[in-house]
């Protein structure tokens, strides 16, 4: 192991390590939003919404990350639309991630008593009180774990975005191994980074899910 190189180079890894938290932390967070919107509109069981949210998550979820992401950065700009990599990067990912969010979300939605419904209805909630107030909380309680793990799972599918030649932590470990060929530092400096990012997602996550386990009871 050449030390050395590894603190020569290590620096790249910061750089693009920041990248990697940027695009991540944006394809999250819209991705959670737009899970929720669609999780709402299958809960709240509207045939025409239902249906469109319906094909979008099959669509989203059975096609590649790296496909969706080759017709963004190069399929849009023949129709007349382009985008710098960075948009297409958090692009790709909250069309990805929100299907994935939606279905944790709607596995929450479909734990909650029928009973809460109807006590809510009895007490003259309106729909949208219904959902703000009693079903979201025990539904977003239930689907804590299926987040969790789908965020962990778009930190990690963001290594796909160096096919768009963004300078994301894979991109700079194969850049560094095709001039100087030292491979094994190179993996090194990946994997230690992944860690450095997704080890703390995962501990917040690991404490989120059990204070939620503990309301619950």
């Amino acid at each position: 192991m050449d030390w050395s190189f590894i603190a020569h180079n290590a620096h790249y890894f910061v750089n693009a390590g920041y990248m990697t938290v940027f695009i991540s932390f944006f394809g999250i967070v819209f991705s959670i939003v737009l899970g929720v919107v669609c999780a709402a509109i299958e809960a709240a069981d509207i045939p025409i919404l239902k249906q469109i949210v319906r094909v979008y998550i099959e669509l989203s979820r059975n096609t590649p990350l790296l496909v969706q992401l080759y017709f963004l950065y190069f399929g849009l700009p023949k129709l007349g639309v382009s985008w710098s990599a960075e948009t297409c990067a958090i692009v790709g990912l909250t069309f990805l991630g929100g299907s994935y969010m939606a279905e944790a979300l709607r596995g929450g939605f479909e734990a909650v008593p029928q009973i809460q419904r109807e006590s809510a209805q009895v007490l003259g909630f309106s729909p949208s009180q219904m959902l703000i107030h009693v079903t979201m909380p025990q539904a977003l309680s239930t689907a804590i774990p299926g987040v969790v793990a789908n965020i962990i799972f778009l930190v990690k599918e963001s290594s796909v975005v160096s096919a768009i030649a963004l300078a994301d932590v894979m991109y700079v470990t194969k850049d560094l191994m095709g001039q100087t060929y030292n491979t094994y530092e190179s993996l090194t400096l990946l994997i230690v980074t992944y860690l450095i990012i997704l080890l703390p997602i995962s501990i917040i996550g690991t404490v989120l899910e059990r204070r939620f386990d503990y309301a619950r009871r």
